[in-house]
């Protein structure tokens, strides 16, 4: 695609030559002439200049660079919307296969897409353009709706409601019990509190691989529209997600807890049940949320506290070692 041409698909401020061909995206460092390449971390900016690139994706001008520059405020978006054309998604071709097993109950729409071995349970609708890929489960009663891809291996419980646009990566289970047990101290043994619930994901939601997300135990886990869950999270019953929130790997958000819209959980972040937290909230890697969160801004550490709070407890702990060594001097 000629720069030119590319300018106005990403709406970006071209510095440089229209006529130049780009056939390719390429990291800084690895790109060659033919290539356009992208800057969103500063840190980067060091290899500019020795890159072979023809043309970059950044967010403000840099003087004095040989190659083109597409310049825009949000270069991260610029470079999503530049792979989807350079590098267009294959999915297989609509059909249903014959190794598949769908119940007769089972309504499917148009152009809709279900591979070898898999299953579609009693009563469950399928919208348009759903693309189901081998070995995927999906119960009785569900809903899938359009434009919607499950990938291989997938659990989908019975009762889940699934919203349009969602994707479902490998390995993910939607809609296991969640963990409820009841103890008997005289009889010394669990009873097992029977999950009847459902799950709801909404429109526009991405889940990851090996991703579980329980059922409620009466009533709905709810993930809200848009929002992103990465490979490795457990999400209990009950639990409330609100829209356009991001999760990040491993986290663990237990039973009743609600987060609000816009709300990222960084890495191994922990939530206790029955936690709120407000809309607008960061919570950094490895942080445990203990107690409800009523402001937006970040929070970091165990218990999760304000972030410039828990930096200078962290630069107070990092001096005991001189601390101590000037009380032992004291006391003798």
């Amino acid at each position: 695609m000629k720069l030119g041409e590319l300018s106005k698909r990403l709406n970006c401020k071209l510095v440089g030559d229209p006529e130049v061909e780009i056939r390719g995206i390429s990291e800084i460092q690895t790109a060659k002439e033919g290539d356009i390449t992208f800057l969103t971390n500063p840190r980067y900016r060091k290899f500019l200049r020795e890159s072979k690139a023809s043309a970059v994706i950044l967010g403000a001008e840099v003087p004095g660079l040989k190659m083109s520059q597409l310049v825009c405020d949000e270069p991260y978006v610029a470079l999503a919307k530049a792979v989807a054309l350079f590098y267009p998604e294959i999915h297989p071709e609509f059909k249903v296969s014959e190794r598949a097993v769908v119940a007769s109950s089972a309504k499917l729409g148009s152009e809709c897409y279900i591979g070898d071995y898999a299953f579609v349970g009693e009563n469950t609708v399928i919208g348009e353009r759903v693309r189901i890929f081998p070995h995927v489960y999906i119960g009785s009663n569900c809903v899938v709706g359009d434009d919607t891809v499950i990938f291989p291996h997938v659990t989908v419980y019975d009762g889940t409601r699934i919203g349009k646009r969602v994707r479902i990566h490998a390995g993910a289970v939607i809609g296991s019990d969640g963990f409820g047990f009841a103890f008997s101290r005289r009889e010394k043994k669990f009873y097992k509190i029977p999950q009847r619930g459902n799950v709801i994901v909404e429109d526009d939601v991405e889940i990851g691989a090996n991703t579980t997300i329980d059922r409620g135990t009466i009533g709905s886990t709810i993930i809200g529209e848009g929002s992103k869950i990465d490979n490795l999270v457990q999400i209990g019953h009950n639990v409330k997600v609100g829209k356009f929130c991001t999760v990040v790997s491993q986290v663990g958000i237990s039973g009743s807890a609600r987060l609000g819209n816009f709300v990222t959980l960084a890495g191994k972040v922990g939530v206790a049940g029955h936690i709120e937290i407000a809309d607008r909230v960061t919570v950094a890697a490895k942080a445990g949320v203990t107690k409800n969160i009523k402001k937006a801004g970040t929070y970091a550490g165990f218990p999760a506290r304000p972030h410039k709070e828990w930096r200078k407890i962290q630069a107070l702990i990092d001096r005991l070692p001189e601390l101590y060594e000037r009380v032992k001097r004291f006391i003798r």
